[in-house]
């Protein structure tokens, strides 16, 4: 735990267990350590990413929650990335090209632990080169990601994930929702 959490607060990059899929991840508001993911993952910086956070404070902090989001969340029986409208205090490399962020309130221990002691949002995309199959379990990541973060976390390298990704859903202000993903 203590070299994940030097690794992010650094400005690198991370390997982990998420509560759905091993992640590539690093600090959300450091715009070095998102571009590096991007060249990591060999994808278009066009392309958002998600992020996670660990208590309904820091989500309240990101974003306005319309209500929906929160029934949403709390129906929810797999995990739920939420995309939400005008977020705060985030780099806009991360955010979508309609200026929206898909964010997930985890609620495994270990993705809250690094969020809470980092004090900060973090990415979360699957440890994989764009376009190849998410990884369930550690060994199923190309040795060549592995290779090319700056750390990989011991924690949960055995575990297989129950989730292949989780639900995206998209909750406008006004009330309005999409599934975009089950």
């Amino acid at each position: 735990m203590e070299k994940a959490l030097q690794t992010l607060k650094s400005g690198g990059t991370i390997l982990y267990p998420t509560d759905t899929i091993w992640g590539i991840g690093c600090d959300a508001t450091n715009i070095d350590a998102i571009n590096r993911i991007f060249e990591i993952k060999k994808r278009e910086n066009t392309k958002s990413m998600i992020i996670l956070v660990e208590s309904e404070k820091r989500l309240q902090d990101l974003v306005d929650v319309p209500e929906m989001a929160w029934e949403i969340i709390d129906l929810s029986e797999k995990p739920v990335t939420i995309v939400y409208d005008n977020p705060r205090g985030l780099p806009k490399e991360i955010l979508a090209e309609d200026g929206s962020i898909g964010i997930r309130l985890v609620k495994d221990d270990l993705c809250k632990k690094l969020i809470s002691k980092i004090n900060k949002p973090l990415v979360s995309t699957s440890a994989n080169f764009s376009g190849d199959k998410s990884p369930m379990k550690f060994s199923d990541i190309n040795p060549e990601i592995i290779s090319l973060v700056d750390y990989a976390v011991e924690e949960n390298r055995e575990k297989i994930s129950e989730y292949s990704g989780s639900s995206v859903i998209r909750v406008w202000n006004d009330g309005r929702i999409k599934v975009l993903r089950e």
